[in-house]
């Protein structure tokens, strides 16, 4: 693990929104781990194609939570993932 994050931030998903409006994250390597807390069942889009939404959270503050968008090849390799995977 400290290999993987040499040279990279870590950020927490409850400090996400925080660190957005303080910080540039575009110009900054960083990472974040959460848990699916909720999954919405796959939907699709006005052009047809099907997508996901998980809500992440990282068990600190259980009342932030960051809405992921999974579209295309993600979307089709991940969608079947199970609730509580980090």
């Amino acid at each position: 693990m400290e290999r993987k994050m040499a040279n990279r931030k870590l950020i927490l998903l409850s400090q996400l929104k925080s660190k957005l409006a303080a910080e540039n994250l575009e110009e900054i390597d960083w990472v974040t781990f959460g848990v699916i807390v909720k999954k919405v069942t796959p939907q699709s889009a006005n052009n047809g194609r099907t997508f996901s939404i998980w809500r992440l959270n990282d068990l600190r503050d259980l009342s932030q939570c960051v809405s992921l968008f999974l579209f295309g090849d993600v979307h089709k390799e991940h969608w079947k993932t199970d609730q509580g995977t980090v």
